[in-house]
């Protein structure tokens, strides 16, 4: 071998080490490790020994009459439940409503999970039911990426839901029964960054870690908390929550980016096990109920998917809110309408 040579292989070693470098996201910074952040809440311990934290809300647990898990968003954590916070007294005593958030995988004070699938979600949610005691059937609410959970929820533990609320659940655009001109038409909308975003997740997982890291093109807007993709109606909700969310805002991603949002990109757009327009109804006798609740103003959650979800699924009570962005939930009002309906049946027909 030639000098020239060796010094060309001894280039692409060194480019092909520097790449592979680039690409890997740092090791988590597990809370209750020496350099790690502190635990401040109760956590239980999962199957695999993983750590899952989570916070009790409302009436008390042994008191309740009605108990619900809820599934927190993507770039938001336990704290984040705006269901219990929002939820009226009059609503919360007079219905005897327990609810518990959990920190998602990676989140604040939850333990990462490298193998996180929908499956592995739902199953979390299971053992935190049965170690809390809540019963044999319980509720679920889950908010825009908590959906791939809640979805997952439907699928792998209908026998423990009591009902199923889905608010403005994060699509994934390549489940299969999405006609191809209708999911196309969806994506398109979204802006040329998170499209290509969206792709790196499906195509190359094990690239978007770099790929929402790196600064010579601009990656996802959540990760980026880019806030100028988003609806005026939201803006306004988020000029409103700013300062109560800065008290915890810090823990968010305290345990790296990686496990937390590109997880949840990973996850959510990735290929499923399942599609959820092939789901049956779980309620034939209506003795609980499923609902999807989905702003028409969602520039995140393109509403034609969701119309499209509910007509493939005629059993789901799906509820549009005209004019209504991402964070409707958050609106003056709405917690109330989504908790009572799930739980009183309103509106839903005999």
């Amino acid at each position: 071998m030639s000098v020239l040579q060796k010094l060309l292989l001894l280039f692409s070693v060194c480019i092909a080490t520097s790449t592979y470098k680039a690409i890997q996201p740092p090791p988590s910074k597990l809370c209750g490790s020496p350099d790690g952040p502190s635990i401040t809440g109760p956590r239980i311990k999962l199957r695999d020994g993983r750590q899952l934290a989570y916070k009790e809300h409302g009436v008390p647990r042994d008191e309740a009459t009605h108990k619900i898990i809820v599934v927190h968003g993507s770039d938001s954590c336990r704290h984040d439940n705006a269901f219990a916070a929002l939820l009226s007294p009059d609503i919360k005593e007079g219905l005897g409503v327990y609810m518990v958030s959990f920190d998602r995988p990676g989140y604040a004070e939850s333990d990462p999970d490298p193998n996180r699938t929908p499956k592995s979600l739902a199953l979390d949610i299971e053992e935190l039911a049965d170690q809390l005691s809540l019963g044999s059937k319980f509720y679920v609410i889950g908010y825009s990426m908590g959906g791939q959970a809640t979805w997952a929820c439907l699928k792998y533990i209908p026998h423990r839901l009591a009902g199923v609320t889905l608010v403005a659940p994060v699509v994934n655009y390549w489940w299969k029964n999405f006609p191809s001109e209708i999911s196309t038409e969806a994506f398109n909308q979204q802006g040329r960054n998170d499209q290509w975003a969206v792709r790196v997740a499906h195509y190359a997982p094990w690239l978007t870690h770099w790929w929402n890291s790196q600064s010579w093109f601009p990656g996802s807007s959540v990760v980026a908390r880019n806030l100028g993709m988003l609806s005026k109606a939201d803006k306004e909700i988020m000029f409103k929550l700013g300062a109560a969310r800065s008290q915890h805002e810090a823990q968010i991603r305290q345990q790296g980016t990686h496990e937390t949002l590109h997880r949840d990109m990973i996850v959510g757009f990735g290929t499923w096990e399942f599609d959820p327009m092939e789901l049956e109804n779980l309620f034939p006798n209506n003795e609980g109920s499923v609902h999807l609740w989905q702003g028409d103003d969602d520039v995140l959650v393109p509403v034609t998917l969701q119309r499209y979800i509910a007509k493939k699924l005629p059993w789901i009570h799906y509820h549009e809110i005209p004019g209504a962005g991402h964070l409707f939930p958050f609106a003056p009002g709405m917690v109330n309408n989504i908790v009572k309906t799930l739980l009183t049946n309103d509106g839903v027909k005999k």
